[in-house]
């Protein structure tokens, strides 16, 4: 691209005529800062079509790769694409040394405060610390107290809110303890910079992330209580309704651990166990992302769905390691700021490096005092973080708004802080296309071990949504950047791969498949092909009423009324087109078609199918290769973003042709990416069954009904082509439509894939390959179902299966065998669940009062 001047030097004059206050890239008397030059220059080279180009660049690569960030209850939706600024936040190497060494005295300070709390609280005893303040705030759990520490640290990992103040210094805004959020989105804003801005990323010397996630999970295996050569680490989550859930599922795969949520977890004689295919696997390690209170509803909040029954207990035997400890949501307690200075020179005798923003506990009389007098200046926050939690700035309230507020305060003062309102720093950002100055705010994560805190080079920050905002958060629209510590010299190049010694033999180690991710994969499998049966019988539907216009009315309107009842059987949106006012609907089936395509609350729909489909594959995205999970994308987005979806006939014949090779696409994908493990075998197993499912329950709405010759001669043709069967018929046929041979295809035959046969053979293949426990019967009631039901099938003669019934003309002895394969489906499908999925039946908290993860 060629270098746009003009537009480059407008950019610097522009942005320092939007500055109010201290910037990152400018010195307090205007000058650019040393360290922003080199990407100054880009700036001034690419002009602003070349950052609006990166950009967009970026966002693609975001949504391709599904990061999301979700927003209960938000105003901009429940789920929003996660926003990156393709300008970067820069720190020179002089200053992160700094801001570090101040970041590790305090995470040190922060772990001898939780050790105090929950061991000997000296801190209380000596009045370093008002037992209010303590006890009365919602983290501090007393059941934790006396739980064994696993480490010198067991605060294995925090993070740091830091805003730079007027003065050019970075301040302490608040601390994240319990189960910090962010360090994923960071890695992947890494990833994505590196892709936009290669050049750019080699010459600025930027500082790796990997060594911090290397040392992070070498911190994890080191917690474990036996078997540290090898330990069994998984990363609790919520689910997928979590906020952060594409982090917890992106970390999960980066650092090899399984990826689990509380249903997938048991308490057995005091040890955690994953419950697997295989059977259970004892757990080492629990990486948390779940808040403490609802950990374990036995001993914590008993209201909780989420945790596992009995874990305080484990962990009070040392059966099992937990980061971050239970309990340790006490030191999110905002109220603990202003006894910090203090507690730092009685535990280290010096005072802390970085300063924090002055804040007042309404718990003290002469701190209320202030704070009440000064509620115009001040930003009021409760101590406790829960859902709806939000910082009130006194300034924006009318009187009556402060007089109430003031009453709350007086009511029960020992649960608000007050803090100083600081204009901190903006940092250049891209916005409609121009660089404006936005306010940001730094969170930056600390791991700790045996040797002490590291911190990680960089961080994430986060921008505010529109100039002069000073609420920063991405559930208010707020944006993200990648986060640059800039190296003096040319940055080693790290990888969180681990090179072998030469004579190590490395042993091979598949990881179990949780029950809970089999029984989603199946699920995954039954929905994708579902969707796919449905979309081919509504693109032929539409196909035919466009055909209608043109032909012989008397043939073809039994012919549509035929594929529309189907149509109803297949799905089963009973009443539809068979019970009920059918026959009005048969006349104008517009209306209906519509729904069923569309319309996401009813059930059996293509788009109610899809926004299943949706749900289980993301509770399970951990285990989709990015390119398959790119597809997922695309399927979704591509059916259930187009907000104008057109004339029924033209426009969704379009987009039902564009489904149904993406969900094609999908299928052949996972034949080539997937490797033949327990997950593929599932998924495989659902589409399966479902194939033979809705193969069985539309051969038997449109061939059994008795109809006329010319009606059922069209009928059949359709039908080979709903089953993507025609070329194969008319190669071994050529021109002859008989029912014998139809059914010979898709009925008898081993050898097509769209058979029922074949069903039963891939079928009897994947069930013989299940683990099994091999103290029970080899021949389980599984194969025994299929082998029944296989043998009718192989036993059938298609000459009885065509003759007509005397009195009602209907072909019922071709009923009855599909009536028997079906049940025969539904047995083995009944079996399956309650073999390997009854004991992780998914029992969701579909709106947990977590506290807000304000990444």
């Amino acid at each position: 691209m060629r270098p746009d001047k003009t537009t480059s030097a407008s950019i610097a004059q522009h942005y320092a005529t939007r500055l109010d206050g201290y910037d990152e890239m400018h010195s307090g008397a205007g000058r650019l800062l040393p360290h922003w030059k080199t990407l100054m220059r880009e700036i001034e080279q690419l002009g602003r079509e070349g950052l609006t180009l990166r950009h967009r660049e970026a966002q693609r690569l975001l949504r391709e790769n599904g990061v999301t960030f979700n927003v209960i209850n938000g105003p901009l939706g429940t789920s929003r694409p996660w926003q990156l600024d393709p300008l970067p936040l820069l720190i020179s190497t002089d200053e992160w040394t700094a801001i570090e060494s101040g970041m590790v005295q305090r995470a040190e300070l922060l772990n001898l405060i939780l050790a105090d709390l929950y061991g000997p609280q000296k801190l209380l005893h000596e009045g370093l610390l008002p037992p209010e303040l303590i006890f009365g705030h919602s983290g501090f759990q007393r059941c934790c107290a006396g739980l064994p520490a696993f480490a010198q640290r067991p605060l294995v990992f925090c993070a740091i809110n830091l805003v730079r103040g007027p003065d050019g210094r970075m301040w302490v805004l608040d601390d994240r303890a319990q189960s910090p959020s962010g360090a994923g989105y960071a890695l992947e804003n890494r990833m994505v910079m590196t892709r936009i801005a290669p050049a750019l990323f080699r010459k600025s010397h930027v500082k790796r992330l990997a060594g911090f996630f290397q040392l992070f999970r070498e911190r994890l295996a080191a917690l474990a209580p036996q078997n540290r050569e090898n330990p069994r680490v998984v990363l609790l989550t919520p689910g997928p309704f979590s906020q952060t859930y594409f982090e917890h599922a992106y970390l999960a795969d980066y650092l090899g651990y399984t990826l689990v949520q509380g249903d997938d977890l048991s308490v057995r004689d005091g040890r955690v166990w994953l419950k697997t295919l295989e059977g259970l696997h004892q757990v080492d390690v629990i990486l948390r992302r779940l808040d403490d209170a609802y950990c374990d509803p036995l001993e914590l909040r008993e209201d909780s769905r989420l945790g596992i029954t009995g874990l305080v207990q484990a962990s009070r035997l040392g059966q099992v390691a937990v980061a971050n400890p239970l309990g340790s949501a006490i030191l999110e307690n905002p109220g603990l700021m202003p006894f910090l200075p203090g507690i730092a020179r009685y535990f280290f005798n010096e005072d802390l490096q970085l300063p924090a923003v002055a804040t007042w506990w309404c718990g003290q009389e002469p701190e209320r005092r202030f704070v009440l007098d000064n509620l115009d200046k001040l930003v009021i926050k409760p101590i406790h973080r829960s859902r709806g939690y939000r910082a009130i700035f006194g300034a924006q309230l009318s009187t009556a708004e402060r007089s109430a507020l003031r009453e709350r305060i007086l009511h029960k003062p020992h649960l608000y802080i007050g803090q100083e309102m600081i204009s901190f720093s903006t940092a250049p950002s891209l916005a409609a296309g121009a660089v404006e100055p936005r306010h940001a705010i730094l969170r930056a994560f600390l791991v700790g071990g045996e040797g002490g805190y590291v911190a990680m080079p960089g961080g994430l920050t986060r921008i505010a949504a529109t100039a002069g905002e000073l609420v920063v958060s991405n559930k208010t629209g707020g944006g993200s950047k990648d986060t640059w510590v800039l190296s003096k010299e040319p940055v080693r190049y790290v990888s969180l791969w681990q090179q072998p010694k030469n004579d190590q033999v490395l042993p091979f180690c598949a990881e179990p498949l949780p029950s809970r991710t089999a029984d989603n994969l199946f699920w995954a499998g039954r929905y994708v092909e579902r969707a796919e049966g449905t979309a081919r019988l509504l693109r032929a539907i539409l196909a035919l009423r466009r055909e209608q216009r043109d032909a012989d009315r008397d043939l073809m309107q039994p012919y549509l009324h035929s594929l529309l009842r189907a149509l109803t059987q297949v799905t089963g949106t009973y009443p539809g087109f068979v019970g009920e006012g059918a026959k009005e609907l048969l006349k104008n089936p517009r209306a209906e078609l519509s729904a069923l395509m569309l319309d996401t609350g009813r059930a059996g729909s293509l788009a109610a199918v899809l926004h299943s489909f949706s749900q289980v594959a993301s509770t399970v995205r951990d285990h989709w290769p990015v390119e398959i999970w790119r597809i997922i994308d695309a399927i979704l987005s591509d059916w259930f973003d187009d907000e104008q979806p057109g004339p029924l006939n033209y426009r969704m014949q379009d987009r039902l042709d564009h489904l149904i090779m993406q969900l094609m696409a999908f299928s052949g994908l996972v034949a080539e990416s997937m490797p033949r493990e327990s997950g593929w075998l599932l998924l495989d197993l659902g589409r399966r069954l479902e194939r033979g499912l809705g193969l069985i329950s539309l051969l038997r709405a449109t061939l059994v009904p008795h109809l006329d010759e010319a009606v059922q001669r069209q009928l059949m043709e359709t039908l080979l082509g709903i089953c993507d069967s025609l070329n194969t018929f008319r190669r071994r046929y050529r021109s002859y439509m008989h029912l014998p041979t139809v059914l010979e295809l898709l009925l008898m035959d081993e050898e097509h894939p769209r058979s029922l046969a074949y069903q039963f053979a891939q079928l009897r293949q994947h069930v013989a390959d299940l683990p099994r426990d091999r103290r029970r019967e080899c021949f389980g009631e599984d194969k025994r179902c299929l082998l029944e039901a296989y043998s009718r099938l192989r036993l059938a003669e298609v000459a009885q299966l065509t003759r007509a019934d005397e009195n009602t003309d209907d072909l019922e002895v071709l009923a009855e065998l599909l009536d028997n394969q079906a049940a025969g489906l539904w047995r083995l499908s009944e079996i399956i669940t309650s073999t390997y999925f009854s004991h992780a039946q998914p029992s969701q908290q579909l709106a947990p009062q977590l506290q807000d993860e304000d990444v």
